[in-house]
């Protein structure tokens, strides 16, 4: 079986990166959209230049021009691009690069969206409020449809990712508000503890 993907987004600091990439994360975010958690391009360069090869950097957008993620993408050197809005597939096809791995990022309705449907590498599957960071209920869900690698987020936290994990087979997992100690403060001990329960549930 394929290991468990685990992206911890939102990292703002060099303690915060440090510490996903010493506890076992595939990949780390920086969030370049309006949030608590929004970086500049510069910041986001200096802490990717931390970040080793096998651990994918992405930078996270929502709604924004295609010129606008694609300047961003490259003065910060990030090697994933995440649309985390009502982008079509005319916008992933313009980022489309060699070595960029693009993201769609999109809240789970009826019907379930497919994986690659947009042109996308890797779905992420958010709650119903995208980015609210409240969980929401997986069970009896038939995830199976998604086709493809996708990862499931929103309201995932070190207490509930393994029940996550074990009932609902995700390709990967994603992380953010639930490793904080307040709105968009992660916290060093929550981010290892979610990476450890994650990896012991596959």
């Amino acid at each position: 079986m394929e290991k468990l993907f685990i992206k911890v987004c939102g990292l703002r600091t060099e303690r915060d990166v440090d510490t996903a990439v010493e506890a076992g994360a595939d990949a780390i975010g920086f969030v370049f959209a309006r949030s608590p958690r929004l970086v500049d391009a510069d910041t986001a360069a200096r802490l990717a230049r931390r970040v080793p090869e096998h651990v994918l950097t992405v930078g996270v957008f929502r709604d924004q021009p295609v010129d606008e993620v694609r300047r961003l993408a490259d003065r910060s050197g990030v090697r994933g691009i995440q649309l985390h809005g009502g982008e079509g597939p005319e916008h992933y096809a313009a980022l489309r690069r060699e070595g960029v791995t693009l993201i769609r990022g999109t809240a789970y309705r009826e019907p379930a969206p497919r994986g690659g449907e947009l042109g996308e590498d890797l779905l992420l599957l958010d709650a119903p409020v995208p980015g609210s960071g409240s969980t929401w209920d997986w069970t009896g869900l038939d995830l199976a449809a998604l086709g493809g690698r996708w990862l499931l987020a929103g309201g995932l936290n070190p207490r509930n990712v393994q029940e996550a994990v074990r009932s609902v087979r995700p390709w990967g997992v994603d992380v953010s508000s639930g490793v904080e100690s307040s709105r968009g403060v992660k916290d060093p001990a929550l981010i290892t503890a979610f990476v450890e329960a994650a990896r012991s549930a596959d």
